[in-house]
């Protein structure tokens, strides 16, 4: 029976990317339909958009508002950073996605308190809310990012705390599973660079990398919603579950899009924070790490959450997005599959990606 069936679901930053694509995974999911989802944010434009969208209304002016709390999907205004709107938002929760976040590498350069706020002591609120409360929730995945894995910028040091305070806190409140899902660049996301690639051959070049050897691993957002699914489902206490996702050369991205159009290619130069290549697994922490079909886990390092180490067979060496790269042509069959290569597909597209 799946741990999703006639549970109440809260997902922080429900109105985001992620948030809109789990929400109608969920709603999907007929055999396993929860009892009720809550989407928890600070953006009231975005909650209305996705509501009166849920509701299949011509005009928004149609919608009614009072019925909310009687609905399969309920919105509740809020922020992580509040500890009360959190409290308030988990008192009848049976799981929690964690998908608020500050994510922009440079934002987070610049404001880097902001991101402290948001990716830490957002995620400190929900512990310490069922902690101190004795809230029964069942499980709270973390959704982190491959920069938390050895983090050079301020993004992935939020991220990778974040993942700490959720593995040591299935010790402080036992009566949770806290468990993380860890994964690299989503195609075509808001902010991303395939996006910055369109506009760029729309407006006639140049089209700008930062240099020619960088690498990403690259997957859809129905992929990331994947590995948050089979987590709730499988994962053990303080485990980080990871998708076993392609990588890719940024300048063959660029080249795929650019097709056959005369439009330079300038290097611009690394951004502040930025690493060449990106890990999912470090060579750390590849010794307490297996494969699980698509999927890799990493156990946690506290010998109170694992007491003896059930791997047979470890991973033993690092996941680089440079180990095992597409070709050109995977590259473009990849982009293509998804509706990648001309920018008023991806438009059409719209959320589906984003």
């Amino acid at each position: 029976m799946s741990k999703l069936k006639d549970k109440t679901i809260v997902i922080t930053g429900g109105t985001g990317s992620l948030g809109q694509v789990l929400t109608r995974r969920l709603l999907q999911n007929t055999e396993a339909e929860p009892r009720k989802i809550i989407i928890f944010s600070r953006d009231e434009a975005k909650q209305h958009q996705m509501r009166v969208e849920y509701q299949h209304k011509i005009k928004t002016t149609d919608e009614v508002i009072y019925h909310n709390f009687e609905r399969l999907i309920q919105f509740q205004i809020g922020d992580v950073r509040n500890y009360h709107s959190v409290c308030s938002v988990l008192k009848e929760a049976d799981i929690v996605v964690n998908a608020a976040a500050l994510k922009q590498v440079p934002s987070c350069e610049y404001f880097p308190f902001e991101a402290v706020q948001t990716n830490i002591i957002g995620i400190e609120n929900i512990v310490r809310a069922i902690r101190e409360h004795n809230l029964p929730v069942e499980t709270v995945v973390g959704v982190s990012t491959d920069k938390a894995c050895k983090p050079v910028n301020t993004m992935g040091m939020t991220k990778a705390i974040q993942e700490r305070i959720l593995t040591v806190a299935n010790i402080y409140a036992p009566k949770t599973r806290f468990i993380c899902v860890r994964y690299g660049n989503v195609l075509a996301s808001r902010g991303s660079v395939i996006p910055l690639f369109h506009e760029q051959i729309k407006n006639g070049g140049p089209v700008t990398i930062t240099t020619p050897e960088m690498t990403r691993f690259l997957l859809p957002l129905e992929r990331a919603v994947d590995t948050i699914l089979m987590a709730i489902e499988e994962a053990k206490c303080g485990e980080i579950y990871i998708p076993k996702v392609p990588a890719a050369r940024i300048l063959d991205i660029a080249e795929v899009l650019i097709d056959n159009r005369n439009i330079e290619i300038q290097i611009a130069g690394i951004r502040p924070g930025e690493k060449i290549h990106e890990l999912l697994v470090s060579e750390e922490e590849s010794w307490r790490t297996e494969e699980r079909g698509d999927f890799y886990a990493i156990q946690s390092m506290l010998p109170e959450i694992v007491k003896t180490s059930n791997f047979l067979k470890p991973l033993g060496h690092a996941y680089c997005s440079s180990d095992t790269l597409m070709t050109f042509e995977e590259t473009k069959q990849l982009l293509k599959q998804y509706h990648l290569l001309n920018p008023n597909e991806l438009a059409d597209e719209g959320e589906h990606f984003r």
